[in-house]
This record gives C-alpha cells, structure tokens and sequence, in this order.
C-alpha cells in the first residue's frame, strides 16, 4: 500500500500529516485503484522534491547565466535586460503623472499625483481592464487601439483639477511586462509575447512607436516618458518610499525579478559612463532553464501545449499561470488511470487551464473539518460531486506539491539575486539591510505560498543574514512605480530639493 502523507494545513518544509494512504483499511473496495492513485501522487512529490541542495544548485546556476547575461547579448537564457533606469527616485518627486501596465490578461491605467518632498503621494485613482481573448492573438493594432480607446475613457472622466497648462502634454509611464530590448528609457522592441500573448507582427517593432501610433489616432494628447518592466517598476515603486529597496521580484501571472547592477560589472553595456554607478537590470528570469530544475512529465506536457515550447521553464513551474494546469494533469492522470473520480474520467477535467491558481490557493488553504471548499470547488468547477473527504485530502496534497516546489524554487531565485548582489553573507563591520520589493496576485493572495517561499529563503540565508534582508508587499508596485519613473523623466521636471 502506498505511504503518500496527505497534508491540509502546512508551513513549507514542516508538514502536518492528517491522513495518509497507509491507513487505508486494505478491505477498501477498489483499494487496487486507490493504491494505484497513491502510487502516481507519491511518484509526482518524489520528482518534485527540492531538498536545500538542490536549490543552492539552482541558485548557483541562475547566477551564472546572469553573468553571462550581463556580458554579452544573446549570451544567456537570461537576458539581464538594461533597463535605462539609472536613476531611481528620491521621494522629492512633483506632479500629476500616469501610467499603463500591461503584464497579463489584464491591464491597469491609473493617475498618480505626487506632492513633492515630505508628501508622497497625494491621490492615485485606477482602473482594470481584462484584455478580449481574441486581441491577445490577433494584430498589434487591435490590441494598442483597445488599450488606448480604455486610456482615453479614463483620462476623459477627469475634472477641471486635472486640467493641463497650456502647451504641456500628460506624461505616462509604460510598464510592459514582456521581454524587450530597450535603446531608452522612453522605447524597446519587443524580443517575443509571453502569458498566452501571441501577434508575431509585433515581435521586433518599437513597443512605444505602436503605442504612440494608437495615441494619435485617437487623439489623445499623451507621450511615453518612461518605458520599463513590471519589476523594474515595482523597484521604483519601493524606492519612492524606502531607500533600501534594491531589488524587485514580481510573481503573478509570469514571474520575473530586477535588481541595481553595478556599473562596472556589466560588460555589454557600451553606453555613456553611468553617473550615478548603477543601472536596474532586468533580469527577465522566467526563462531560466537547467538541469537542476525538477521537472516532471506533467512540465514537459504543460511546455509542449503552450505558445513558446522550450521557453520560460522556471514561470512556468513557479508562476500563477501554471500552477492550477499542472495540479490539473496529475488529477486528469489520476482519473485515467486509477479511475480516482470514478469509472468515466470527469469531462470537465479534460479543459486545459480550468483550474486557476486562485482555485488550487482555496482548496490547498481550506480549513474547514470537511473540506468544504474543496467539495464546493470540484463540483462548481469540475462537475464532481461524488467525493469523499479522504480523496479531497489527496487533492489538497497534490495542491501543497505543487505550490511548494514553486515557492521554494522562487526562493532559490531571490537567493541568486542577493548573490549577484553580494548581500548573501555578512561582511566584517557590515549591518546593510536589504529590502526587496515583492508585487503579484501569488505572492499577494496564496498564503501558503508566500510563508513557504519566506521560509525557504530564511532556511538559505541562514539565522544571521536573513535578519537583514525583508520581502515587502508593494502594492501596485509597477503601476506606481512607472508613473513615477515618468516624473523622474518628465520634460517638465518639477522636484523639491
């Protein structure tokens, strides 16, 4: 009989066992195919195990490709993308400014009035607005005319406090959370479309000019001041308010992270000498791939499906817009082969990517005696309602398997980061704190999650580093963090010393 501990409530690394296979009185009708169920979820947490060994290697790998990264174009899987960004916020910023986010299968537009030194932020208003399914496949002008034709709505709700000076032109910060190779802070051409994105028109055209292009068309009065990436956003967002922020790691839909590079430590850049001795890097992580990573056959089907095969391995075992599809294939395979829902394979569960994150963070994170939640999930969403409290436990397992892989995963990232940045260890006389800014639906929203990804980190860094170094929840980071970055490049620059 199988041994598979089956796990509700969890902190990663320290499981709590309520049942397990084991006990499974062996009179059970069709034991032969529980066991066979057990054999399959045992088998999956066996190849996704990620024992601190594993993950130091991982860690160790991420950053050697970041070198190379940082040496040569096209040198890495990594591209360690140069941002522009050279310099980050004081907090003494001043003005009414805008910004656009697109990362996913929503978008953000949202208003930002800065009051200067001592203020802050004075006010932000913004909108969400969920992207059509066809315009994430079909031409570069559809999609900029639909996000423009929303900008342009929301600018026009303005009242008379939002009125322009004569001559001036709103300024916006772009965030476009999509690999791009920039040439300023204000364009970059799209290197390829990922998150389900796929118009092949728009791969190698200046993200900005398409942009523009609608802006125009529709008449409205706006310019790019800053274009930039979701975490190099977010890392401006943080350092608005906290000037030990260095680091930004996104995990959301895609997962992606930036940090302040030293200037001299990075090779391919041939620009003027940096002023300030620094430059954010976007490291665009997602597609980090190796031999280390523990990948299943689940991750080899789930690859072969998407868009891009072969691209974005580390997203795709660690971020939202996969996790729920995997715990959908160990399930699917359950059904098929161990007849775990009964004798006809549930319909429901035959439709790639019907269970969302948010869905697997509810079951993994229910509470309840009886699993409610879960019962009430599978038959809203699957169309199951035929299940016992000892096969819901098992779902929850397959949920906690999956969702601890990727947190502990994303932790050995963050540990590559802070190795890069030399902030591992404690040097001789040395106390510096260490503030990473965290944005994302996962990060934000699964609590499991997130308390196995801290907890992994503390478990790398070790008691007397980890003090130093504090995961922050920032908030509409890259929204923010753009229109921001656009004061930082107004042509109107209005600061206060």
């Amino acid at each position: 009989m199988g041994k598979v501990a089956v796990r509700v409530a969890v902190v990663c690394g320290v499981a709590v066992a309520v049942t397990a296979a084991a006990v499974v009185h062996r009179k059970m009708k069709n034991s032969g195919k529980w066991e066979k169920a057990m054999e399959i979820v045992k088998e999956f947490e066996e190849k996704c195990a990620t024992p601190i060994s594993k993950l130091r290697q991982v860690a160790d790998a991420m950053l050697v490709e970041m070198h190379a990264g940082l040496a040569s174009e096209g040198g890495s899987k990594l591209k360690m993308l140069i941002s522009y960004v050279e310099n980050l916020p004081t907090g003494n910023e001043k003005g009414l400014f805008y910004a656009l986010d697109l990362g996913g299968t929503n978008f953000r537009v949202l208003r930002l009035h800065l009051g200067g030194k001592g203020r802050g932020i004075v006010s932000k208003q913004f909108e969400e607005v969920s992207i059509p399914r066809s315009l994430m496949t079909g031409t570069s002008d559809a999609l900029f005319d639909f996000i423009v034709a929303e900008l342009a709505k929301f600018v026009a709700q303005e009242g008379m406090d939002f009125e322009l000076r004569p001559g001036r032109q709103r300024e916006l910060g772009f965030t476009f959370s999509f690999p791009v190779l920039q040439s300023s802070i204000s364009s970059g051409t799209l290197v390829r479309w990922t998150k389900g994105f796929s118009i092949e028109e728009t791969v190698g055209r200046d993200v900005v000019a398409e942009l523009t292009k609608a802006m125009e068309k529709q008449g409205l009065n706006m310019r790019v001041s800053a274009f930039v990436n979701d975490p190099v956003g977010t890392l401006a967002g943080g350092r608005f308010t906290n000037n030990d922020v260095v680091a930004a790691v996104i995990l959301g839909t895609g997962s992606n992270a930036a940090y302040v590079e030293r200037a001299h430590a990075i090779p391919k850049w041939h620009g003027l000498p940096l002023k300030s001795g620094e430059m954010v890097i976007n490291t665009e992580w997602g597609n980090f791939k190796s031999s280390h990573l523990p990948l299943t056959e689940y991750d080899h089907e789930l690859d072969a499906e998407t868009l891009h095969p072969g691209e974005q391995i580390y997203e795709k075992v660690t971020s939202g817009m996969y996790l729920g599809e995997i715990v959908r294939k160990v399930l699917r395979r359950m059904a098929e082969e161990a007849a775990f829902f009964g004798d006809t394979v549930p319909p429901k569960l035959k439709v790639p990517f019907i269970l969302g994150t948010p869905i697997i963070s509810a079951m993994h994170q229910d509470t309840s005696p009886d699993l409610k939640v879960v019962a009430n999930h599978l038959k809203d969403i699957l169309e199951i309602s035929n299940t016992s409290l000892k096969m819901r436990k098992v779902i929850v397992e397959v949920c906690y398997i999956v969702a601890t892989r990727g947190a502990r995963l994303s932790a050995a990232g963050i540990l590559s980061i802070l190795k890069k940045m030399r902030r591992d260890t404690m040097r001789e006389g040395e106390k510096q704190k260490t503030v990473i800014a965290m944005d994302g639906g996962l990060y934000e929203h699964y609590t499991e999650y997130r308390n196995c990804l801290e907890t992994t980190l503390n478990e790398l860094l070790g008691k007397e580093v980890s003090e130093t170094v504090v995961l922050e929840l920032a908030n509409d980071g890259s929204s923010i963090g753009a229109a921001i970055l656009a004061a930082c490049h107004s042509k109107y620059l209005e600061t206060d010393e």
